[in-house]
């Protein structure tokens, strides 16, 4: 098969993207697309407006949505160390190994994933003045020929670009037209205006809440933000994308709801991000984790995470700050004399923007002007839905209805 791979940050997702992966499909040189949204782009490393998760399953919810043939959306750079450059990624992607596991992972017929393959790089006409400063462009055409959508209006001279790249580091240039509209994600984010974005992605970005003020992160640390991005690349290894995008959003609505109340927005940010963190883990293994942070104090299944999460983000990920350990043990059950911090998490767990199990906007307008008045109608949905069920409230849970006069 020839394969061509197509890489970006997909930031967001938009009809240029599309048209590229269309373009590319139609000009003969190809029979599929290998869609690769960058984990550690080593241009844009931090600088992308959203961690990677968010990207990677809006562009596979968009291949999906809008019903791309012969197209297909890798996590490859998820089990790469280090910065993703290119031409560690292709040669990874490219060993018989990979590639024909993925192909047929992707319903590709076993006879088609074993047979050779010949790869391309797909990229835009104006990066090819550029490409010979990337890191090691040689070696990346040992792996992959080149094949160059020339966009309309770029003024780059293509045919002396090619012959450079030939001429100097050997290789395969090929170019193709691209049928498309001129957009960009840069311009989409700064303008505001989406309209370019496909019907997929912005349901994607309606669900979740991208790209909105609070998701700027507007007074958090950079380091904060450096290591919300590192944790969230971590917790792709550990979480399906349902439970890895709902402990995203919580730590974005923490940071906003610790700016509204006055509370520190890093360990907001971390505290809410890492929450779930252990919420996948064997039970075993939970059970084991929950005992070392909390002793016997918790043991009903669906509560272990809790106290595992805060075991498993100080082991793994080396936090030490008990504010933000403690706010991660008790998101699910809350607990008397609650801090601030773990107000903001217990609720926001519970009213996420992709939450919808009830109609949560009387809680959500509450969260922006009266935490405890929000928490009151939170727990005591919480206690009609337990006492519906037939189970018993847990004691941390019953201290904390009584602290806030419930």
């Amino acid at each position: 098969m020839r394969i061509g791979i197509y890489g970006g940050s997909f930031d967001p997702v938009h009809n240029g993207h599309i048209a590229m992966i269309r373009s590319a499909l139609k000009s003969g040189f190809i029979d599929c697309v290998i869609v690769v949204p960058s984990v550690r782009n080593n241009f844009k490393l931090y600088a992308n407006k959203l961690p990677a998760p968010y990207r990677f399953f809006m562009m596979k919810e968009t291949v999906e949505g809008l019903g791309l043939k012969d197209c297909y959306v890798s996590d490859i750079e998820y089990g790469i160390d280090g910065v993703s450059y290119t031409a560690v990624v292709l040669a990874k992607l490219t060993s018989d190994e990979y590639i024909r596991e993925y192909l047929i992972s992707n319903d590709v017929k076993r006879r088609k994933a074993e047979e050779h393959h010949e790869f391309f790089w797909i990229m835009g006409s104006d990066t090819l003045g550029t490409f010979e400063t990337w890191y090691k462009p040689g070696e990346i055409l040992k792996y992959a020929s080149l094949l160059a959508a020339v966009r309309p209006g770029d003024n780059t001279d293509v045919d002396k670009a090619s012959a450079s790249i030939v001429k100097n580091l050997g290789g395969r240039v090929e170019l193709f037209r691209l049928d498309g509209v001129n957009c960009s994600s840069s311009g989409i984010t700064g303008s505001g205006d989406f309209s370019e974005v496909p019907e997929p992605a912005m349901e994607f970005i309606r669900r979740h809440a991208l790209y909105t003020a609070n998701t700027r992160l507007d007074g958090v640390s950079e380091d904060a933000r450096k290591q919300f991005f590192d944790y969230a690349t971590w917790m792709y290894q550990h979480l399906g994308s349902r439970r890895l995008l709902h402990t995203l959003n919580v730590g974005y609505l923490s940071a906003h709801l610790a700016e509204v109340f006055g509370c520190d927005k890093d360990k907001a940010l971390i505290a809410g991000a890492l929450h779930d963190c252990a919420k996948e883990l064997p039970a075993e293994q939970q059970l084991e984790m929950a005992k070392r942070y909390s002793g016997e104090l918790f043991t009903e299944k669906k509560l272990l995470h809790s106290p595992a999460g805060a075991t498993f983000a100080k082991e793994s990920l080396g936090i030490a700050d008990k504010e933000i350990l403690d706010a991660i043990c008790y998101h699910t059950t809350g607990k008397d004399n609650m801090t601030l911090l773990e107000k903001i998490v217990y609720l926001a767990d519970k009213i996420e923007p992709s939450r919808n199990y009830t109609d949560l906007t009387p809680i959500r307008q509450a969260a922006e002007k009266d935490l405890d008045s929000a928490m009151r109608m939170t727990a005591a949905a919480v206690r009609d839905k337990f006492v519906s069920q037939g189970r018993e409230i847990h004691p941390m849970t019953v201290l904390m209805m009584k602290d806030l006069g419930m």
